[in-house]
Protein backbone atom coordinates (compact mmCIF):
# COMPACT_ATOMS: atom_id res chain seq x y z
CA UNK A 1 0.00 0.00 0.00
CA UNK A 2 1.32 3.65 -0.95
CA UNK A 3 0.96 6.19 2.06
CA UNK A 4 1.66 9.72 1.75
CA UNK A 5 0.61 11.87 5.06
CA UNK A 6 0.80 15.59 4.85
CA UNK A 7 0.56 18.11 7.72
CA UNK A 8 3.40 19.91 9.62
CA UNK A 9 6.17 18.66 11.24
CA UNK A 10 5.71 20.54 14.35
CA UNK A 11 1.98 19.23 14.72
CA UNK A 12 0.78 17.30 17.94
CA UNK A 13 -1.74 15.01 15.89
CA UNK A 14 0.93 14.59 13.30
CA UNK A 15 3.16 13.62 15.49
CA UNK A 16 0.65 10.82 16.73
CA UNK A 17 0.06 9.71 13.14
CA UNK A 18 4.05 8.92 12.37
CA UNK A 19 3.66 7.54 15.83
CA UNK A 20 1.69 5.22 15.03
CA UNK A 21 2.69 4.83 11.30
CA UNK A 22 5.96 3.91 13.13
CA UNK A 23 4.76 1.48 15.85
CA UNK A 24 2.82 -0.46 13.07
CA UNK A 25 6.17 -0.22 10.63
CA UNK A 26 3.96 1.23 7.69
CA UNK A 27 6.17 2.83 5.21
CA UNK A 28 5.07 6.57 3.83
CA UNK A 29 6.04 9.15 2.28
CA UNK A 30 5.85 12.73 4.87
CA UNK A 31 4.79 16.03 2.87
CA UNK A 32 5.29 19.31 4.87
CA UNK A 33 2.50 21.43 4.04
CA UNK A 34 4.81 24.42 5.12
CA UNK A 35 8.13 23.06 3.20
CA UNK A 36 6.16 21.93 0.00
CA UNK A 37 2.80 23.09 -0.22
CA UNK A 38 0.05 21.46 -1.62
CA UNK A 39 -1.34 21.64 -4.76
CA UNK A 40 -4.70 22.88 -6.20
CA UNK A 41 -4.99 19.20 -7.23
CA UNK A 42 -4.61 18.00 -4.10
CA UNK A 43 -7.05 20.44 -2.21
CA UNK A 44 -9.45 19.66 -5.28
CA UNK A 45 -9.54 15.49 -4.70
CA UNK A 46 -9.17 16.30 -0.93
CA UNK A 47 -13.07 18.39 -0.94
CA UNK A 48 -14.29 15.75 -3.79
CA UNK A 49 -13.63 13.55 -1.16
CA UNK A 50 -14.65 14.61 1.79
CA UNK A 51 -16.24 18.12 1.65
CA UNK A 52 -14.52 21.10 2.32
CA UNK A 53 -15.73 21.95 5.21
CA UNK A 54 -14.01 18.54 6.45
CA UNK A 55 -10.58 19.91 5.44
CA UNK A 56 -11.02 23.38 6.20
CA UNK A 57 -9.45 23.68 9.51
CA UNK A 58 -11.70 26.34 11.67
CA UNK A 59 -9.79 25.86 14.70
CA UNK A 60 -6.40 26.54 14.64
CA UNK A 61 -4.41 30.06 15.18
CA UNK A 62 -4.30 30.74 11.31
CA UNK A 63 -8.03 30.77 11.12
CA UNK A 64 -8.56 32.94 13.85
CA UNK A 65 -6.24 35.29 12.79
CA UNK A 66 -7.68 36.10 9.36
CA UNK A 67 -9.74 39.05 9.40
CA UNK A 68 -12.96 38.36 9.50
CA UNK A 69 -14.28 39.47 5.96
CA UNK A 70 -11.94 36.45 4.77
CA UNK A 71 -13.77 33.94 6.98
CA UNK A 72 -17.19 35.32 5.96
CA UNK A 73 -18.95 34.27 3.36
CA UNK A 74 -17.09 31.06 3.46
CA UNK A 75 -17.78 28.67 0.43
CA UNK A 76 -15.61 25.83 -1.56
CA UNK A 77 -14.19 28.17 -4.13
CA UNK A 78 -12.99 30.32 -1.06
CA UNK A 79 -11.99 27.85 1.11
CA UNK A 80 -9.81 26.59 -1.70
CA UNK A 81 -8.39 29.69 -2.35
CA UNK A 82 -7.58 30.10 1.96
CA UNK A 83 -5.86 26.82 2.03
CA UNK A 84 -3.72 27.17 -1.10
CA UNK A 85 -2.45 30.31 0.46
CA UNK A 86 -2.38 29.13 3.64
CA UNK A 87 -1.72 25.55 3.75
CA UNK A 88 -2.29 25.62 7.79
CA UNK A 89 -5.41 26.16 7.06
CA UNK A 90 -6.22 22.26 5.88
CA UNK A 91 -7.17 20.20 8.99
CA UNK A 92 -3.93 17.63 9.49
CA UNK A 93 -3.22 15.18 9.08
CA UNK A 94 -4.02 14.23 5.86
CA UNK A 95 -2.96 10.78 4.72
CA UNK A 96 -3.95 9.99 1.24
CA UNK A 97 -3.99 5.62 0.75
CA UNK A 98 -4.47 3.47 -2.40
CA UNK A 99 -8.37 3.41 -2.14
CA UNK A 100 -8.78 7.18 -0.61
CA UNK A 101 -8.23 9.95 1.97
CA UNK A 102 -8.21 10.04 5.70
CA UNK A 103 -8.57 13.30 7.56
CA UNK A 104 -7.26 14.23 11.02
CA UNK A 105 -5.76 11.16 13.09
CA UNK A 106 -8.26 8.45 14.51
CA UNK A 107 -6.70 5.22 15.52
CA UNK A 108 -9.69 3.02 15.00
CA UNK A 109 -10.67 4.56 11.29
CA UNK A 110 -7.03 4.44 10.36
CA UNK A 111 -6.51 0.82 11.71
CA UNK A 112 -10.37 -0.07 9.68
CA UNK A 113 -8.71 1.41 6.54
CA UNK A 114 -5.16 0.50 6.10
CA UNK A 115 -5.68 -2.84 7.88
CA UNK A 116 -2.21 -2.94 8.94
Amino acid sequence: MTLKLHGISNCDTVRKARRWLKEKETEHEFVDFRKDGVTREQLVDWCGQLGWESVLNRRGMTWRKLPPEEREPMDEPRALQLMEQHPTLIRRPVLVHDSGVLIGFDESEWERTLTL
